[in-house]
């Protein structure tokens, strides 16, 4: 096992030397020849039996990718689990994940908001036949039931960047298998893995691929259960796009500098809001990270539209600076007294911070603050009409000049 950062660089491509090759390969086929249909039925036989991978060439696209194989190895080294299994988006990886306890008639879920506001839909409205019971962390081990599947938590947390103890959870769960979403930290900042949790999901949409140009998701695990979603992802064929898992190969050599650069920035960013009189209060995890939440005073809306440098846009993770108002877009379907109750005002802010310079980025922040270019032009011509009333009376007073408010003056009228 080597440093972590050399693992980014150099898992799941060991066997490129011996293959003549540097760059990995990119397998886009949906099928392969097989000239012994006999020793092909039995290879899928052995799939649906088992769930392993099978020995020998891919059978077919919805089955195996070698490329998204490589991916899958790969992110499984980091995390520190034995297996890990693709899908096309994060939203497919925790739906595998239901749907493979609820199969085994396991359909009760314990889980802690907040939560992606999609995964707290998911699971609030039952779409896949599941039960949820919400709870404070304190209160997982009483809410466990014969029938609980999963217990499902997400530290920090999106949005409000709330961080529970890993370790306390697990123990909470006694025999019920651990989800812990790790998309704001990466296995850059922890391994959930190796405090308890069973599944490990991200969406590889965010800081894996890093980049906002490519989506998918993936469940880091043990074989066993990893055998499982991969035949739920072969029946409801929640795949990953060969370009995809290439694409999330390459994010993961560069994980580690992009996640330390953008946390730096972010951790003098939140130092700065939090001193700023504008700014009622600031979010950021004691664990680090690339994510800043924060409630102006004014209004969030106006940040929003003020911001120049920074895209107001929904998603995070990637290279450049993105911010977006939880309540109005990603949390927008969860319902309004359980945003409020879990910590999701409507003042809040969520900010992924990128790889730009702190200081062009504080510039942005600070003009979005005082209501971005319209209330600094406001600002100029209120100075600008003070400047003119003040003249005008002097003029009427006799005088061929403006008042001089300066402090000059203001120590005049003192005497």
């Amino acid at each position: 096992m080597h440093a972590f950062a050399t693992e980014a660089v150099h898992a799941g491509r060991e066997d490129l030397p011996g293959m003549g090759l540097h760059a990995v390969p990119l397998d886009l086929s949906t099928t392969y020849p097989s000239y012994d249909s006999r020793q092909e039925a039995a290879r899928i036989d052995a799939f649906a039996a088992t769930g392993a991978r099978p020995d020998g060439p891919p059978v077919y696209a919805r089955l195996d990718n070698p490329t998204v194989a490589r991916f899958e190895t790969a992110l499984a080294r980091l995390e520190g689990t034995e297996s890990a299994v693709a899908f096309a988006s994060g939203m497919a990886a925790l739906s595998a994940c239901l749907l493979a306890r609820g199969a085994q008639g396991l359909r009760h879920v314990v889980a802690v908001r907040p939560l992606y506001g999609c995964s707290d839909h998911l699971l609030d409205t039952g779409l896949l036949g599941t039960e949820v019971t919400w709870v404070d962390p304190a209160g997982i081990a009483d809410a466990i039931r014969p029938d609980t599947g999963l217990v499902m938590v997400e530290t920090p947390a999106n949005p409000t960047l709330a961080e529970v103890d890993l370790r306390a959870v697990a123990h909470s769960c006694g025999t019920v298998p651990l989800l812990a979403d790790n998309t704001f930290a990466t296995p850059v900042l922890q391994r959930p893995a190796e405090r308890g949790a069973s599944l490990v999901l991200h969406s590889a949409t965010k800081y894996l691929g890093g980049h906002g140009d490519v989506m998918g998701g993936v469940v880091a695990c043990d074989e066993e259960f990893a055998r499982v979603l991969r035949q739920m992802r072969f029946a409801t064929g929640g795949v990953l796009h060969p370009l995809a898992g290439y694409l999330l190969l390459r994010g993961l050599s560069t994980l580690p500098v992009r996640m330390r650069a953008a946390s730096a920035t972010a951790a003098e960013l939140a130092r700065r809001l939090a001193a700023d009189p504008r700014v009622a209060r600031v979010h950021y995890p004691r664990i680090g990270g690339a994510m800043v939440a924060f409630e102006p005073h004014g209004d969030p809306h106006a940040v929003i539209g003020g911001v120049r440098l920074i895209t107001p846009a929904v998603s995070l993770g990637s290279v450049d600076t993105l911010i977006q108002h939880p309540a109005s877009i990603s949390h927008r379907i969860v319902a309004e007294g359980d945003r409020r109750s879990s910590g999701i005002g409507d003042r809040l802010l969520r900010m992924s911070v990128g790889l730009e310079d702190v200081a062009d980025l504080w510039r942005d922040l600070d003009q979005a603050l005082d209501g971005g270019p319209a209330g600094r032009d406001a600002r100029r011509a209120g100075h600008d009409d003070a400047r003119r009333t003040v003249g005008d009376g002097a003029r009427r007073a006799g005088h061929g000049a403006p008042v001089d408010l300066s402090a000059r003056a203001a120590g005049q009228a003192a005497e």
